[in-house]
């Protein structure tokens, strides 16, 4: 029988130190636990890091999105040498993924990827996933490393993804870590902080809004830390961070590509002189939209479409789709700066 798979994704704060090093004591558990996982599951892991690896041979480091293409390109090698080493002690080579978003949303070479995929782990090897942010035309904040990881879950079909945080799982408004979510309803969307780590890319939001997609699909999402000893195997367990319950999918797998290749919730119509000014780098207005399919909340992402319907980009969005039909006709209301915003 072919083993389950597990996507885990680690964020840059939860192994790294304050200062951007990747600490060797956690890489060093995560080895361990992952080498366990692979007696029973195929095991992905996206590991965030590279950027915090390489920022320190930057001169004058600022943060822009040149310096940060440079500095994860100084980091992935960083990253990938330290995983090899500690992999080793258990007999597990690892390989290197560096994918971009044109890997997903075109279906042959996501094909050639997921076989890629197989061949690894019918050799042994964990494939050790991040973004080619060298070459990705997309900003980096925009396609972190918890929309990647959520794209392979759901295009491998897995059964678990598994994303490792600083903050050790999902909070309330109390500050206490919920050890169950069923619905990610507008209750929980209320609990979220927009706050991000000094050090990582994606907040709350962004995991919350990818858990949503993933769970919708039927894959179920934990948010954990990596303290304690077993930290995989307690959050499988349930002991450890927060577990969304997935909701039951019966679609195909290419109907679940289909769903994830943009990573959204819903769509904007929008009319032909907004299209031409969002290819301009214009940010969305609302005058410009003519129609709202679904339902959304602030910061999630939809498809843009064009009045043939055909799919222009995506966007996150600054209103919920309540919000946006209540202001169509208000002038200067933005729907999405062009900063988070990819057009096709």
């Amino acid at each position: 029988m072919q083993k389950q798979v597990i996507v885990i994704k680690l964020g840059t704060a939860a192994i790294t130190q304050t200062t951007g090093i990747i600490s060797r004591p956690v890489i060093k558990k995560v080895a361990a636990g992952i080498a366990e996982l692979t007696k029973t599951f195929n095991v992905v892991l996206v590991s965030s890091g590279a950027v915090g690896s390489g920022k320190s041979f930057i001169h004058n480091y600022k943060g822009t999105l040149t310096e940060k293409k440079a500095a994860a390109a100084i980091g992935n090698p960083i990253l990938i040498q330290l995983y090899q080493k500690y992999f080793a002690a258990y007999k597990i080579p690892v390989a290197q993924a560096l994918c971009e978003r044109h890997h997903f949303s075109n279906r042959s070479q996501f094909l050639q990827l997921k076989e890629t995929f197989e061949t690894f782990w019918n050799n042994g090897i964990i494939p050790v996933v991040n973004e080619n942010d060298l070459v990705s035309n997309v900003e980096i904040k925009f396609s972190d490393n918890d929309e990647l990881a959520t794209l392979i879950a759901v295009g491998l079909n897995a059964q678990t993804l598994i994303i490792c945080t600083s903050v050790g799982g999902f909070m309330n408004d109390k500050k206490e870590i919920l050890p169950i979510v069923e619905s990610i309803d507008p209750t929980i969307m209320g609990y979220v902080s927009s706050d991000k780590s000094p050090l990582g890319l994606g907040g709350m939001l962004s995991k919350l809004t990818f858990a949503r997609l993933a769970v919708s699909l039927g894959i179920q999402v934990i948010i954990c830390g990596l303290n304690g000893k077993e930290p995989f195997a307690t959050a499988l367990a349930g002991t450890n961070g927060t577990t969304f319950t997935a909701q039951t999918s019966n679609l195909k797998a290419r109907q679940k590509w289909l769903a994830s290749g943009s990573i959204t919730f819903g769509s904007l119509t929008v009319d032909k002189g907004a299209v031409k000014a969002l290819h301009q780098r214009r940010s969305l207005l609302n005058v410009g939209i003519v129609s709202v399919t679904g339902k959304f909340e602030t910061g999630e992402v939809v498809q843009l479409m064009d009045e043939d319907g055909k799919i222009v980009g995506v966007a996150k969005v600054r209103l919920g789709s309540a919000q946006i039909l209540q202001s169509l006709t208000l002038k200067n209301v933005m729907t999405a700066h062009a900063d988070d915003m990819v057009m096709f």
